[in-house]
């Protein structure tokens, strides 16, 4: 294991620069990153953050050892949609029990993409429904960061309610640099002619009787936002940890009322000490808008042709979101995907040519130490395919270096039977003269290292396609 002290270097949203990654304890590197809201299924700007945290976990594994580094990635099922769903569709159930129901799919769903993706499983994933109130374990809750905070004169009751009083932290604003007439903290109810300020946020709201909800000090009501991610980091992580991640879009009001609460309720001089993020992403140029019709999920992109008219691999999906920095916005288009695929199919033709077992090359792992630099790394993977021949160390050496990034995880081996379908289909729409088509399933299965030869049956003069694996 290696204490990785002076290695790795990390952009800090925090300090607005580089710094050294120094853990608290190398035995124990600590990792929050904010997880989906399971309304519906994940869209391909969730995918962005689950990718580039994935990278960052595994390059921790690698440097102080797998055992090593915790990784919490949440589960968000407190929201009021969900609420409404739960309390709607299943009115006999407990309410952690109907909202369970109705997020099953969708956080199943989330799962099966993020596989599919090449994504390790974090080291826990809590719900947020199960942090609500006081646990048996004795683990940080909402309810009783809450109670602390008023305690510690950081928040107040107005009319039922409680909000985070901002002016009692002097210091209130330090990640997001927002001036504070801009602060307008985001709530999901509106509040402001409850508040003292008008930043501040809510913690807790009232729930009206046929509104789900928990019984607690204030009334019966449910939690605001940022309180949530306050008490799951608190409960796997301890009062302060390492490295906190998520979109830049998190950045206010999310992140910075995370740190307004753990601060203030814990007495603690920061919540984590690296504050990661990264960049937007666009579709074809546009910002992603169900309105302009360019909104995808994960699901739609693996499973569908909506897309460009095919289908794509995860693996495909996590290299397109890996070629362009982490905290540089993307531009997420098919000409990307189609790039990304056939810099994949080069890199496996080569590293397929490895013979024996290799570590994964100092050149990569010092790259992506250094902020992610995923664009050198993967300049010297091309470099590595270019010099590979049968044998040689430049083929182990790749093969590695793919385990190492989450490629490991798509199988070698043939579909036989899936790609007998493909075959069959393409030879339907041949005999319906529908060449396109036929030339997209031809090409999709080249795109997968498969290669189509077409003849006649010597007995009935029919086409046949036979098919073999191309290196």
């Amino acid at each position: 294991m290696s204490d990785g002290t002076n290695r790795l270097n990390l952009h800090n949203t925090l300090t607005r620069s580089k710094e050294v990654f120094k853990p608290i304890d190398p035995q124990n590197v600590r990792m929050y990153v904010c997880g989906p809201t399971v309304y519906d299924f994940a869209h391909i700007g969730n995918a962005r953050p689950v990718i580039v945290f994935d990278v960052l976990y595994r390059l921790l594994r690698h440097l102080y050892g797998a055992d090593h580094v915790t990784y919490v990635r949440n589960i968000t099922d407190v929201d009021d949609k969900i609420n409404a769903r739960a309390l709607r569709d299943f009115p006999e159930l407990p309410l952690n029990e109907a909202i369970r129901r109705v997020t099953e799919k969708t956080a199943d769903q989330f799962h099966k993409d993020v596989a599919a993706l090449g994504c390790l499983e974090p080291t826990f994933e809590p719900r947020a429904t199960e942090f609500v109130l006081a646990r048996a374990d004795g683990k940080a809750d909402m309810v009783s960061l809450i109670q602390t905070l008023i305690e510690r004169g950081h928040a107040y009751e107005a009319q039922g309610e409680v909000l985070f009083d901002t002016a009692s932290m002097p210091d209130y604003g330090q990640l997001s640099r927002r001036p504070l007439e801009e602060q307008q903290a985001g709530a999901r109810i509106a509040v402001d002619v409850h508040k003292k300020n008008p930043q501040d946020f809510v913690l807790w709201k009232l729930s009206s009787p046929e509104e789900p909800g928990w019984d607690s000090p204030w009334g019966r009501g449910r939690p605001g936002w940022h309180i949530e991610c306050s008490a799951m980091s608190a409960a796997y992580l301890g009062e302060v940890f390492d490295i906190h991640g998520g979109g830049l879009d998190l950045i206010f009001p999310h992140h910075e009322n995370e740190i307004a609460q753990s601060r203030c309720a814990h007495g603690t001089h920061t919540m984590a000490n690296y504050w990661l993020h990264n960049g937007f992403l666009q579709v074809e140029g546009q910002k992603m808008s169900k309105s302009l019709g360019n909104f995808f999920t994960i699901h739609q992109l693996l499973e569908t042709d909506i897309f460009g008219g095919r289908k794509w691999p995860g693996e495909v999906l996590r290299l397109a979101m890996l070629m362009t920095h982490y905290r540089e916005p993307i531009d997420f288009a098919v000409r990307k995907l189609e790039e990304a695929e056939n810099t994949l199919r080069k890199w496996k033709r080569a590293a397929d040519l490895a013979t024996a077992p290799a570590a994964v090359p100092d050149e990569m792992i010092g790259a992506l130490c250094d902020d992610l630099a995923t664009y050198p790394a993967f300049q010297f993977l091309s470099q590595l395919a270019g010099e590979a021949a049968e044998g040689n160390a430049a083929a182990s050496s790749l093969k590695a270096a793919l385990a190492f990034l989450g490629f490991d995880v798509f199988s070698a081996k043939v579909d036989e039977a899936l790609v007998e379908r493909r075959i069959a289909g393409r030879l339907a729409f041949i005999r319906e003269k529908n060449w396109a088509e036929a030339d997209k399933i031809r090409d999709e299965l080249l795109g997968h290292g498969i290669q189509l030869k077409d003849g006649k049956d010597p007995a009935t003069g029919e086409r046949v396609t036979t098919w073999e694996v191309k290196r």
